[in-house]
This record gives C-alpha cells, sequence and structure tokens, in this order.
C-alpha cells in the first residue's frame, strides 16, 4: 500500500487547488481528503474479502454438485463470518475520534496507521492460502480445512477489532 493521502492530493483539480489558498479551508479540505483515502482503504479490504467469500461459495458449490452436503453448514458459516467482517470493515468508523484534524497527526502517525492496514492485506493474503488448503470433494473430509481457515478468520477479526485501540493510542499520543 501506498501513501495514498499524497497520491490523492496531487490528483487534485484547478478549483480544489485554488481552495488550497483560502486560509483554514486547506485544512478542511486535507482531512476530508484523508478520510476520502481511508475509506478507500477499507473498501479495498472489504473487497478482498468479498473476493473471497466468493471462493467459499465456489468451494460449497463444488461439494453441492458432488452431492455432498454433509460439510456445507461448514461452508455457511465460513460464508457468514467472512461476510461480517467485510461489513465490519466497511462501514468501520473514520475520523470520529478527530484522528484525520491535520493539525494533530503528523506523517510519522499517519505511516502507523498505514502500517496496520498493510499488515491487514498481509493476513487476507494468509487467509487466502488456508482457503485454498480446503480439500476439494472426493479428496478428503473439508472439516479440518475449514476450522484452519476459522482459525484465521478469527485472528483477522481480532487484529480488525484493534485498529480503533490504534487510532486512540495515536491521538491520545499527539493529543
Amino acid at each position: 500500500m501506498t501513501n495514498g493521502f499524497d497520491e490523492a492530493k496531487a490528483q487534485r483539480n484547478w478549483l480544489e487547488r485554488l481552495g488550497e489558498k483560502i486560509p483554514g479551508f486547506s485544512g478542511f479540505q486535507d482531512r476530508e481528503l484523508r478520510r476520502d483515502v481511508d475509506k478507500k482503504q477499507r473498501e479495498y479490504l472489504a473487497a478482498s474479502l468479498a473476493d473471497l467469500k466468493g471462493g467459499v461459495r465456489d468451494q460449497a458449490q463444488a461439494y453441492t454438485d458432488a452431492a455432498q452436503i454433509g460439510s456445507l453448514h461448514l461452508f455457511d458459516r465460513l460464508d457468514r463470518r467472512l461476510d461480517g467482517l467485510a461489513q465490519a470493515i466497511r462501514f468501520s468508523d473514520y475520523g470520529a475520534t478527530g484522528f484525520f484534524d491535520v493539525e494533530k497527526i503528523g506523517e510519522q502517525e499517519l505511516a502507523k496507521v498505514y502500517e496496520f492496514d498493510l499488515s491487514i492485506l498481509e493476513d487476507l493474503n494468509a487467509l487466502a492460502e488456508s482457503l485454498s488448503a480446503i480439500p476439494a470433494p472426493g479428496e478428503g473430509d473439508p472439516t479440518t480445512g475449514v476450522e484452519g481457515a476459522m482459525k484465521t478468520l478469527s485472528d483477522l477479526e481480532e487484529k480488525w477489532s484493534g485498529r480503533r485501540t490504534v487510532i486512540n493510542d495515536i491521538v491520545k499520543t499527539v493529543g
């Protein structure tokens, strides 16, 4: 993940760049831009989870087509948990704590949040690997594979819930 704020700032149109010249307006613009970048990052993470969820549904369909419906409850539970985490990420609060006030938060503090989000992306890769370890129908019992994926997913859910703590710690430090 790159520094999305700097990239977004560089893409401002002429009217937005003109607004930077108005005292006080620039800080407002930057705060809104940081919120937009944060939202896009969260949407990307949520979309990645939705892609993984699609793979789980494909696996469940393969088990259905193979008439091995005894394991479908495992896939259903995994599907619901993936959806729950995607929704938690997509609709989590951003900026409500004053985190994105330009006067308070510097680049060093923002780097901590970007690093956290990057680590979530790495955890999504680990989740994808554990999902790919679930055997295809006829190649073994999927229970162990699904349980392994659920453990990886649980770790990711717990880590995501810690994002608010990361943000609050930064705000306390700088505030």
